[in-house]
């Protein structure tokens, strides 16, 4: 009963579509999720029209359970300069809370079983893997997926690089009732970070800043820091004051690191923030977890069905697609984070955009992909 084709670990976009994916396969598929569905998270909750064709052959409809459809793009600067586009291929959005639940329901209908607990170790030994768990359940399984996110003790037990590096980041999410376009994401930048704006389900605003640490800690509380720092953009000012929260208090998550992580770290196929971040800026971060899924699962399938020799050559090929279909994106969000963080620079970034609109989709395309296709 606790053996297992595959077994992933974490239950976010990319753990559910991987078990998914997998499932529909008809192999013995175990997800570990340490928390129960459904649950908010801190996240932009802008999804690229790229994942679509993926998740209607997953025979998931976001659309389905209110997920709203978004074509233009608003970019503002701390001094209030500003800049529209349309997006090249779209996107929508739709919180997490649903999202996640509703690829948990669909898991579970397709034959995954999902375990909640926390994994506490992984071993491999003689081409195959044994997880424990914090409940002190064994389990075993010839393929071990990471999708448990952004950081974890795991990484430290698995002693990756980057998280012997401290992140300066904080990100802080709120819900709120308001007014606010249903077709338009908005991107405003403050000093020391920016802050996300679309539409979910229920009519819900999700707003989701990032900002650096450093800054935020000078003025003690989320209040403050929004009062005297995010309300010197005065579209994030109009948003907030005229506007509902519809959560209690705001969700925040710290150390939210972008330094570049392996695909493949003690013979575990990672996928979506677990292998690498893009960052926030480039609101492409829940597409790249969903496309890295169908990578790994694509080959994975065939590794399992024999048709990739070695784990060698299954872990060889993952790396080289990866890197192939992200490592332009990551390199390309950093850039485009770096200059908007600088603040003497960022208003004259939009001034060019102003005089050469054809731009801004150039640079979108570069932190996003084409459609994706599905076998």
């Amino acid at each position: 009963m606790n053996k297992f084709d595959v077994i992933i670990i974490g239950g976010g976009l990319a753990g559910l579509t991987s078990a998914i994916h997998l499932s529909k396969e008809k192999f013995n598929v175990l997800l570990i999720e340490k928390n129960a569905y459904p649950r908010h998270k801190v996240c932009g909750e802008y999804v690229s029209n790229e994942v679509l064709p993926y998740l209607n052959y997953l025979g998931f409809d976001p659309f389905e359970f209110g997920a709203k459809q978004i074509s233009k793009f608003e970019l503002t600067t701390h001094n209030n300069k500003s800049v529209s586009s349309n997006l090249p291929l779209g996107g929508f959005g739709m919180s997490r809370y649903e999202m996640d639940f509703q690829l948990y329901q669909l898991a579970l209908r397709s034959g995954a079983e999902v375990f909640q607990d926390s994994v506490s170790d992984v071993i491999f030994e003689k081409d195959n893997f044994q997880v424990e768990t914090k409940s002190q359940q064994r389990f075993h399984a010839k393929i071990v997926i990471g999708a448990y996110g952004k950081r974890s003790n795991l990484d430290v037990q698995f002693n990756r690089k980057f998280i012997k590096k401290k992140s300066p980041y904080l990100g802080v999410k709120i819900h709120v009732s308001g007014n606010f376009p249903e077709d338009k994401v908005a991107l405003h930048n403050f000093k020391g970070g920016y802050c996300g704006v679309s539409k979910v389900e229920n009519n819900h605003i999700n707003l989701c800043y990032i900002t650096n640490f450093k800054a935020f800690k000078k003025h003690k509380a989320i209040e403050t820091f929004q009062d005297e720092v995010l309300f010197k953009n005065s579209e994030l000012r109009s948003i907030f004051e005229n506007s509902k929260p519809e959560f209690e208090n705001p969700l925040t998550i710290s150390q939210i690191s972008f330094e570049t992580k392996k695909p493949v770290e003690n013979h575990i196929i990672m996928c979506g923030d677990t292998a690498g971040m893009i960052h926030p800026l480039c609101g492409n971060g829940m597409g790249m977890a969903i496309r890295s899924a169908q990578l790994a699962s694509e080959l994975i399938i065939d590794y399992l069905h024999e048709k990739i020799a070695s784990r060698q050559t299954l872990e060889n090929q993952y790396t080289k697609r990866w890197k192939k279909t992200f490592g332009l994106r990551l390199k390309a969000g950093h850039s485009i984070a770096y200059l908007f963080r600088q603040d003497w620079l960022a208003p004259k970034l939009l001034t060019v955009l102003h005089w050469f609109p054809f731009l801004m989709p150039q640079i979108i395309k570069m932190t996003h992909g084409k459609p994706m296709t599905a076998k």
